[in-house]
């Protein structure tokens, strides 16, 4: 079989800026993924349980790191494309 000619401009290329966006994208699922690092009840914030406010915190967290993302992915594409004012 043979493969769809791709032109330079449109490869899909592993560059620090994707990684590292990557890594900001992969970071809350482990967070939430591993319950073990925050099943426990201390230590409270304003009387709530150590569980809860974690978990409330990378929604936070992931949104900000979400935007980091796209805004990498954005800044990187552009810079591919030969700049453009934003």
């Amino acid at each position: 079989m043979t493969q769809p000619a791709v032109s330079p401009d449109r490869r899909q290329v592993v560059t620090p800026t994707r990684v590292i966006a990557g890594i900001c994208l992969i970071a809350p699922f482990v967070a939430m993924l591993w319950v073990s690092s925050y099943a426990r009840i201390e230590p409270t914030l304003i009387g709530i349980p150590f569980f809860y406010w974690y978990q409330m915190a990378w929604v936070l967290i992931s949104t900000v790191l979400t935007m980091i993302a796209y805004k990498l992915v954005q800044r990187e594409q552009r810079a591919r494309k030969g700049g453009g004012s934003e």
